[in-house]
């Protein structure tokens, strides 16, 4: 799900680039533990993965403009049990910047607003984790009951970081709180 161009727009896009930062600071801050602990060469082919794979889920797999976004198949709980938090960090900024980049253009004043809902709900459902799973526990262990917690996690932060861009863009009236009740359903 990532937010369609006109939700917010003019100065207040500066909050985006804002919290687009802090996101970036904390996922380049994950990086380095991860290189710490696995090595670079783990932290850029996952990352390599995680960005191919999220491009194909943008671009390639059916999308579909509902209320105040569009909904996207982006599996970041998949790709976060997979690969970990670092790559999936990476992949899932790489991968909407090389969408907006080269397929949708008219996404890039938006790209603040997207990084920092995908990194935000990715970075809560890395803290759900770290008390819910088994510490070290193989992706191939986790019972579909983790996977679904975690999924509803970072599905729910999506939501959340929908509804507050758009009531901050648009304000808070009853045509806003539907657009954003009809973004919430289909996830």
């Amino acid at each position: 799900m990532h937010m369609e161009p006109g939700i917010v727009d003019g100065t207040k896009t500066v909050l985006s680039y804002a919290t687009a930062t802090a996101c970036a600071l904390y996922a380049g801050r994950l990086s380095l533990a991860h290189i710490r602990q696995e090595g670079a060469v783990s932290l850029l082919l996952r990352s390599v993965i995680a960005a191919t794979l999220v491009f194909v889920f943008f671009e390639v797999f059916p999308h579909v403009p509902v209320g105040v976004s569009e909904v996207h198949l982006i599996l970041g709980s998949s790709l976060f049990l997979l690969l970990g938090a670092a790559p999936t960090a990476v992949g899932l900024t790489v991968g909407l910047a090389v969408q907006g980049l080269f397929f949708e253009p008219q996404d890039l004043p938006q790209y603040g607003m997207n990084v920092t809902t995908l990194l935000a709900a990715l970075f809560v459902m890395q803290a759900v984790a770290k008390r819910v799973l088994p510490a070290n526990i193989p992706y191939v262990d986790l019972g579909y009951s983790h996977v679904l917690k975690m999924s509803v996690v970072f599905q729910g932060g999506i939501v959340a970081w929908v509804a507050f861009w758009t009531i901050f863009g648009r304000g808070f009236g009853a045509e806003t709180l539907q657009g954003v009740g009809a973004s919430g359903w289909p996830t």
